[in-house]
């Protein structure tokens, strides 16, 4: 038997950005008035769900669209017009797919069903998609059964309902969908003949694989109904699902032939339980290493535990990825932050665990430690009820002895924290759509080779990426955007944080940080971070700003390289380090910063760009670079970029060594810093003492520990003129900061010359 088939490029009607005068306002014979002559009905770009789409006021009581050309119907076969549309404002009409039968001649066929099932749109923003089935014979599911007495259609949809809303409709597509009602007349094995119920109660799983086994190449057909599978089932035979599954958590379905998440979401009704199938299965099968999600949408109501959709997977290191499609945050109370208090006690000796903790059994895993003496972003990683124990993610700089702890846990849209390892993981090209309801990714505690790359993290609540432990090591986020909830807020009214790391070897490359009160907080060491732009100003003038970047390891080994840097600040402590006093380990060192841009508007004189702020007494400067960078001040200029934060202790300046600060531009900048210092000096009156004072240019306002040349420029003379070519020597630290420079002659002279000081010891 001939099979009735329409090649897919015939059924795909034109786009709307092609031309509304493709399109009928009306049902679609060439008699009918083009969309393009409808008042309320244009074409727009860039919508978030359609990309280019059309807008339409609805104006009449039913008003149709409808394509011009006609969709030809073969006899036996069956076509689905499929439509996806939003409301934006106004009244809420109705919606449903519609079609116009015509006959051979293009004549209307009367008496016919023109229109399928109708939706209406229970709020605005929200995409919902209507469809018809569209055929000759009357079956099951068919909505438009049409006999022979149509032999095409102009396809569409129509609006009923209330008049004056605004509303975004996607380009229509219209799919044979013959297959589904005549699976022996195009090559497919129906489940139903080897056995399969499909009343949600039976288990077909043995059915399934008979049909599979049975099919040699062909595809496997699941109708309509539900399929309940017990057990595992792996298809090695493409299959399509008209009907829906029902497995239990630790049942695994493979589909080795079509893996991915559009074959998932047809398999079952849940878009969760769809995308923890697929992800099971990535984990669980070696035939793949990438779920697509084909830029399908999965919405949620609670975060997704991704462990717990893979029970036998507690570890986990080969290679796999997750790519192309949204999570987002549905309105929900699943998002409401769990926050429980408990009085434990922290000993610096075991660094990371809080011991005797009250009501451990109810803290959460992964969630925020609160309390006194507490750096940013320490989280709980694991809790021993029986020892009543918490194993932190990073040491208390200033937590010794019993005190109440807060612990606050985030809802994440994709939560990884139940994998005790995870490593070699990849998200890419997901946008985590937030809405201000939750935050974005928690990854596992530990891990490494972790791989974020052209995500975006869209308006988290509180966090956009959160690790609770090390499973950050050697991470790389790559060409990623965040996007924060809190941009019309004051800096200091802001509490979001874009994204932290504890682990070493860090990359972050390319990113975009937006309006958070902090963009990045990173506890290891060996960071890597270039190309970004992390900017976090607001409206206010002389506003305040928070740091953008905190570094909380003294000796961090991290290069901040080729970075715009916009209205916040470095800030460089040991806030993680249960002894904060300097015993003889590395002090603040390991730090180049070169070739970024730092840019700051409408703020006070005080701003600064970088700040160290010391957590315990004895820390220095060993090895810090700062180049070829360029600080610039709008509307006002600041007193200098660099500052120590003395809150709780000062700098040891007589330990300062091997520090360059070098080729740097300063614009709106008072007091501009460099090491070595290269300044001149005037003396108008013989003297065999000169006093040159290098404090105001001497970087973190340090002491002048080395002189390397004084060199005169023009004879040095006395006060009768005499050219004179005395011998001299210098003393350093001098003054009541220490950053004065005495030069001493060997008989009083006066002129000018030239002094080169550091603030270090260069060797």
């Amino acid at each position: 038997m001939t099979i009735a088939y329409t090649d897919p490029a015939a059924l795909k009607p034109s786009a709307f950005e092609a031309g509304l005068h493709l399109w009928s306002g009306g049902d679609g014979t060439s008699s009918s008035a083009g969309l393009d002559g409808v008042t309320g009905a244009v074409v727009v770009t860039g919508d978030g769900d359609f990309g280019s789409c059309l807008e339409l006021v609805k104006t009449q009581s039913t008003q149709s669209v409808r394509w011009f050309t006609q969709s030809e119907l073969q006899n036996g076969q069956y076509l689905r017009i499929r439509v996806s549309l939003k409301a934006l404002s106004g009244s809420l009409p109705t919606v449903r797919a519609a079609a116009t039968p015509v006959d051979g001649s293009g004549d209307v066929v009367a008496g016919l069903t023109t229109y399928g099932p109708e939706k209406t749109f229970d709020g605005y923003g929200s995409v919902i998609e209507v469809s018809a089935i569209i055929g000759g014979g009357s079956r099951d599911g068919v909505d438009l059964a049409w006999g022979q007495a149509a032999q095409a259609g102009h396809f569409g949809f129509d609006l009923t309902g209330s008049n004056g809303g605004v509303l975004r409709i996607d380009d229509v597509v219209i799919e044979d969908v013959t297959a589904l009602f005549l699976p022996q007349m195009v090559g497919t094995v129906d489940v139903r003949d080897y056995g399969a119920v499909g009343d949600g109660i039976t288990d077909d799983s043995a059915a399934f694989a008979a049909a599979d086994a049975a099919a040699n190449g062909l595809e496997v057909l699941v109708p309509e109904g539900t399929y309940r599978l017990e057990s595992d089932v792996t298809f090695e035979n493409a299959v399509r699902f008209a009907g829906h599954l029902s497995m239990p958590v630790e049942a695994k379905l493979v589909l080795q032939k079509n893996y991915d998440l559009r074959s998932y979401m047809d398999a079952f009704a849940d878009e969760a339980e769809a995308f923890g199938k697929a992800f099971q299965a990535l984990l669980n099968n070696g035939t793949h290493d990438t779920l697509d999600m084909c830029g399908r949408r999965v919405q949620l109501d609670e975060p997704l535990d991704v462990q717990a959709m893979a029970p036998n997977k507690e570890t986990y290191a080969t290679r796999r990825v997750v790519r192309n499609g949204q999570f987002e945050a549905k309105n929900s109370s699943g998002w409401d932050d769990t926050v429980v208090t408990s009085r434990a006690t922290y000993n610096p000796a075991s660094a990371y665990y809080l011991s005797d903790v009250e009501n451990v059994a109810n803290i959460p895993v992964g969630a925020l430690v609160e309390g006194v003496g507490v750096g940013r972003e320490v989280y709980v990683r694991s809790v021993d009820v029986a020892a009543g124990s918490v194993r932190i993610s990073s040491p208390l700089y200033d937590a010794e002895g019993t005190q109440i702890f807060t612990f606050r846990r985030f809802k994440y849209l994709l939560d990884l924290s139940g994998f005790s390892n995870l490593a070699k993981f990849g998200l890419s090209d997901i946008e985590f759509r937030c809405n201000g309801r939750s935050s974005g990714l928690m990854i596992a505690p530990a891990g490494i080779g972790m791989h974020i790359r052209d995500c975006v993290f869209t308006r988290p609540k509180d966090r956009g990426l959160s690790s609770p432990g090390e499973g950050c090591q050697g991470m790389m986020v790559d060409r990623c955007v965040f996007l924060s909830d809190e941009s019309p807020k004051l800096v200091q009214e802001r509490t979001s944080i874009a994204m932290n790391a504890t682990g070493n070897d860090v990359k972050i490359r390319d990113g975009r940080f937006v309006h958070f009160k902090h963009s990045m907080v990173l506890a290891g060491a060996g960071n890597l971070i270039s190309g970004n732009h992390w900017f976090q100003g607001d409206s206010a003038s002389n506003g305040i700003r928070a740091a953008g970047l905190i570094i909380s390891q003294t000796n961090c080994k991290t290069t901040i390289t080729g970075n715009y840097i916009d209205n916040n600040y470095i800030l460089w402590a040991n806030e993680h380090d249960q002894y904060p006093d300097q015993s003889n380990e590395f002090s603040f060192g390991g730090l180049t910063v070169n070739g970024n841009i730092f840019t700051v508007n409408d703020v006070s004189d005080a701003f600064r760009f970088m700040i160290v702020r010391p957590h315990g007494e004895g820390h220095f400067l060993s090895g810090v670079s700062i180049g070829n960078n360029v600080f610039r001040a709008l509307n006002g200029n600041i007193q200098r970029v660099d500052d120590v934060d003395t809150t709780y202790a000062e700098l040891n300046w007589g330990r300062t060594y091997n520090v360059m600060v070098v080729g740097n531009v300063f614009n709106a900048v008072e007091d501009q810093i460099r090491n070595p210092l290269v300044i001149k000096h005037s003396q108008n009156t013989a003297a065999g003492t000169w006093t040159v004072g290098l404090g105001a240019n001497l970087p973190f306002r340090a002491t002048a520990r080395t002189v390397e040349a004084v060199y005169p420029e023009g004879p040095l003379q006395d006060d009768a003129g005499t050219t004179r070519w005395p011998l001299s020597y210098a003393e350093v630290e001098q003054g009541s900061s220490g950053s004065d420079v005495t030069v001493h002659w060997e008989t009083p002279v006066k002129g000018r010359v030239t002094v080169t000081a550091r603030i270090d010891n260069p060797i």
